[in-house]
């Protein structure tokens, strides 16, 4: 690409966005076919429509030398859960539309605004102090919306307006290592001995590792969030292996990982009942395992086609609109759709580390797109490995596709921020070429 969206990549871009508007609309009509249509269904298509739409001609006009997928298959995704949350919970359908908009115009400002990566790099203590601060808030004055009594207490309420803190400090966490991290990066693959092995840079490390440690340990004992906890530290972990390319710290952190793990199944018993049900569910598939076997049962009863939009039962799935959404999709829309969400986050993969490898030459840049890259697709891994039970659940949301307000904002500004570097890296190149 040497410039402006060639020809064939615009030509690529735009058939993708109308895929994506197909499929949307045929996910619409599909459910106005199986219960009345009240106004808020086509609504939310004709928002979704909109955002697409608008976003695009804004990012042609002020970023033209963007990567031409990764923001088709963001509201590509986000289309698909639009019609997942109308098909489960409708009420929660409009809020979800109307988050879309904050969410695409957040990316936008994100991907336009010149001046944002370098205040994340320049102001990195001063934010994350900031965002530390919204978390402890949140442990002090948190609420949770469903107004359950022993309810994790993860949401700040402003009227009848919820934010989760936790999600916006998983973009604020990512800037601030890479920040750190890539002022580190050149003395510590230059601190070698003889052998090869780095040796003294560990207490060049000892700040940000203890925050982390410290900052996933609040979060899961005062929040209760394994997932977060979970998510945050194996982030942090490649990110310090990519920096430092040293085999010793992925294994020590997978130790750390495992005694936590240890300690937190005999301290807390969320984790307690989460690792249980994960290694045996069927004797309490009517009581404590009840969600995980339905989402089970629900993905064998997809098959390979589905059983088509609103004709499954997914409604027999605990709060599917949310953590089980994935369980959901898996029933009506059979291995097919599941293999079409997979292949959607495995290009927002590959999309966003090509962009890191081109910023190869700049730490921050590199490890800021890797970084946010890892925090999409570790989550998705997390929550779809849950709702299969290759993994105990953990409570994050499928980003793009869950219902929540504060992830879909979240998402969409890491989606802006790597359009940002990938404008970049093309000047990049081509500097480079010169």
């Amino acid at each position: 690409m040497s410039g402006p969206i060639s020809t064939a990549t615009g030509r690529r871009h735009q058939l993708l966005l109308v895929f994506a508007g197909m499929s949307v609309f045929a996910g619409m009509a599909a459910i106005s076919l199986t219960r009345p249509s009240g106004p808020g269904l086509w609504s939310g298509f004709a928002i979704w429509l909109a955002c697409a739409l608008v976003a695009t001609a804004f990012l042609n006009r002020y970023l033209p030398t963007r990567d031409p997928l990764l923001f088709p298959l963001a509201i590509c995704l986000s289309g698909w859960g639009l019609v997942a949350i109308q098909r489960l919970a409708p009420p929660f359908a409009d809020r979800q539309a109307l988050w879309l908009v904050i969410s695409v115009a957040a990316m936008l400002f994100a991907a336009i605004f010149p001046q944002l990566l370098r205040w994340l790099r320049v102001y990195r203590y001063l934010v994350l102090a900031g965002a530390l601060l919204l978390l402890f808030a949140t442990i002090v004055f948190g609420s949770n919306p469903s107004g359950f009594e022993f309810a994790p207490r993860l949401w700040l309420s402003l009227g009848a307006v919820y934010f989760q803190p936790s999600e916006l400090m998983k973009v604020i966490l990512v800037a601030f290592m890479a920040s750190y991290l890539g002022e580190q990066s050149a003395a510590i693959r230059a601190d070698r001995d003889d052998a090869g092995m780095r040796l003294s840079f560990l207490p060049q490390l000892a700040g940000p590792l203890l925050l982390m440690w410290l900052l996933s340990l609040v979060i899961l004992i005062w929040q209760r969030d394994l997932g977060t906890a979970m998510l945050f530290f194996v982030v942090f972990l490649l990110l310090l292996y990519l920096t430092s390319g040293d085999m010793r710290i992925l294994f020590g952190g997978t130790l750390l990982v495992i005694i936590a793990a240890a300690v937190a199944y005999h301290l807390f018993d969320v984790v307690k009942l989460r690792v249980d049900i994960w290694l045996n569910p069927w004797p309490e598939a009517d009581g404590r395992a009840y969600q995980i076997v339905q989402s089970l049962m629900a993905f064998g009863a997809g098959g390979i086609f589905g059983t088509g939009v609103g004709l499954g039962s997914p409604g027999y799935i605990p709060v599917a609109h949310s953590d089980f959404i994935f369980a959901a999709l898996a029933e009506e829309w059979g291995l097919l759709g599941v293999i079409s969400v997979l292949s959607c986050f495995a290009a927002l993969a590959l999309r966003g580390l090509s962009i890191g490898l081109i910023h190869s030459g700049r730490a921050f840049h590199k490890l800021l797109a890797v970084g946010l890259t890892l925090m999409l697709v570790v989550q998705a891994l997390m929550i779809m490995s849950g709702v299969l039970k290759l993994l105990p659940l953990t409570g994050v949301t499928l980003p793009f596709i869950s219902y929540g307000g504060s992830s879909l904002l979240v998402c969409f500004i890491m989606i802006g921020l790597l359009l940002r570097l990938s404008a970049l890296s093309v000047s990049t190149r081509h500097s480079g070429a010169r």
